[in-house]
């Protein structure tokens, strides 16, 4: 019982992770690219190919079974999508999504 318990709450875990390195990667697609290098980040090309291996490491670590050299990428997966919400994502959205609003901080 008690290994069925820790399956399940490893699986939650690995959803939980890819549903916010997924999150990450639309976000990132929806910012303005002049947004990027502008506030002195790098660039949405890079922070896309980042997060695209993020998010596809993180969709091949969905089923965690055991315990593998992929729980190591899983972990630097998770952290990138992590820093790209904490750090990049607060700095670009006086940029908007690039629809609609402008592509510029408002108080320029």
């Amino acid at each position: 019982m008690i290994g069925n318990l820790q399956l399940y709450v490893l699986i939650a875990l690995a959803v939980v992770v890819f549903v916010v390195q997924v999150y990450a990667l639309v976000d990132a697609l929806r910012r303005p690219a002049r947004g990027y290098t502008s506030e002195g980040k790098l660039t949405k090309p890079i922070w896309l190919l980042i997060l695209g291996v993020a998010t596809a490491i993180g969709f091949l670590g969905l089923p965690p079974l055991m315990v593998t050299s992929r729980s190591f990428l899983n972990l630097i997966a998770c952290v990138a999508a992590i820093v790209y919400l904490v750090d990049v994502r607060p700095r670009l959205q006086p940029y908007g999504t690039g629809k609609g609003r402008p592509q510029r901080p408002s108080g320029w």
